[in-house]
């Protein structure tokens, strides 16, 4: 069984690969990174594919490629960026906002788009053709305005998650996200001493950053049917930071 997952390199990606991985699943990966180090990897099968998600041919490869060597049981769409700069909302420029929405929103709508038409393809086993899971954000629904053009990204994608839980019900797919929240990754490394203070001044509940593996345990519990009754849901992993409280 092959589980295509973007992001592969690093953070989320690489620790919802090698949690698939561990479950029995070949790896067929993509990530930015020409050379990444994916020794984490040894002893379990995985091919991975340096490409951009904004690019359709970078794209066509991955598909092909998982396709070529299987089933493909999971599609697992982590890859997203963040804008290079961080500008108010007032300042944020229009490539800014393009080089977000072209690997966050508009990659990940037509690589699901072109995953899903091969699951259609696919006999049922146990009932599904295949899972699909996104990678969303508490920036879907958390306005920061130093960073607009991500939580319109985020925002989208959610909706995308809901398009295709429709469409695909019928073929026995289901579509859900994860939202997560403040997870130790690269991404997140910029601003460590801001999360630091918001989190000890208790923004999250349960007190501490999230790891990768907080987020890859949920990836495996709705690819592995866990939750097989359900499609077009939002799955927050976040500590409890979208608590309201008084």
């Amino acid at each position: 069984m092959i589980a295509i997952v973007t992001g592969v390199a690093g953070g989320i990606g690489k620790a919802s690969a090698l949690a698939l991985a561990q479950k029995g699943y070949e790896i067929v990966g993509m990530g930015r990174s020409a050379d990444p180090d994916l020794t984490d990897f040894e002893g379990y099968s995985l091919t991975y594919i340096a490409g951009d998600l904004s690019d359709p041919s970078a794209r066509a490869k991955l598909v092909e490629t998982a396709a070529a060597r299987g089933r493909i049981g999971a599609l697992v769409n982590v890859a997203g960026v963040a804008p290079k700069v961080r500008r108010d909302l007032l300042e944020m420029t229009e490539e800014s906002y393009d080089f977000v929405m072209n690997i966050n929103t508009k990659g990940t709508l037509f690589l699901t788009q072109a995953v899903a038409n091969v699951m259609c393809r696919q006999e049922p086993v146990n009932g599904t053709r295949g899972h699909i899971v996104n990678i969303s954000s508490c920036s879907a629904y958390t306005s920061s305005t130093s960073r607009g053009e991500y939580c319109i990204s985020k925002a989208g994608l959610s909706m995308i998650t809901k398009l295709f839980a429709d469409r695909l019900a019928s073929e026995r797919i289901p579509v859900n996200e994860i939202c997560p929240g403040i997870i130790a990754t690269g991404m997140t490394a910029t601003v460590k001493e801001k999360y630091d203070r918001l989190i000890e001044d208790g923004l999250v509940p349960l007190g501490r950053w999230g790891e990768p593996e907080d987020v890859a345990k949920a990836v495996v519990a709705l690819c592995d049917g866990t939750f097989g009754y359900t499609t077009g849901t939002s799955l927050i992993v976040d500590g409890g930071m979208h608590i309201r409280t008084l």
